[in-house]
């Protein structure tokens, strides 16, 4: 895998599906855009991989595309599936959800600063964030911050 840079931001299924939700189209194009400039390098996980390959065939694309490089790509590593079990544990999101667990889990083993989404209910607010981070802290895991694409777009 490529080193972890302080522009890594590893995307999670809403972003890309995103691209043509008319709801966050505009954020995310722009956000797109900086991928494309290389401003923002991205990294996903094979959660991921598998939740797209369901999805409507121009998301699936836009998922090859993006992520064309296999190193783009995290293996989904026991260490991950332990903490993710963790944050199940401790209810932050409940089992039905445990892939919105696997991607925090997954930013917090790769030392990964922030997780864009647009899944406000499970991921992107105030109160899951400090409740992933909590559970982090007592276990010796770095804090993530899980903001919008809107939210994470460089000056």
């Amino acid at each position: 895998m490529n080193p972890v840079t302080s522009n890594t931001i590893y995307l999670d299924t809403s972003v890309i599906g995103g691209y043509f939700d008319p709801q966050f189209t505009r954020y995310t194009r722009k956000f797109w855009k900086q991928i494309e400039t290389g401003q923002i390098q991205p990294i996903t996980s094979i959660l991921v991989e598998d939740e797209v390959s369901g999805a409507p065939l121009q998301v699936q694309e836009l998922f090859a595309k993006t992520f064309s490089e296999p190193e783009s790509i995290v293996e989904f590593t026991a260490e991950m599936e332990a903490l993710a079990e963790l944050y199940l544990k401790h209810k932050i999101v409940s089992r039905q959800y445990s892939e919105d667990a696997g991607h925090v889990a997954a930013c917090s083993v790769l030392h990964i600063e922030y997780l864009a989404s647009w899944n406000y209910k499970h991921l992107a607010n105030a109160y899951r964030n400090k409740a992933f981070n909590g559970v982090n802290l007592l276990h010796g895991y770095p804090k993530v911050t899980i903001l919008n694409p809107s939210e994470l777009l460089q000056p």
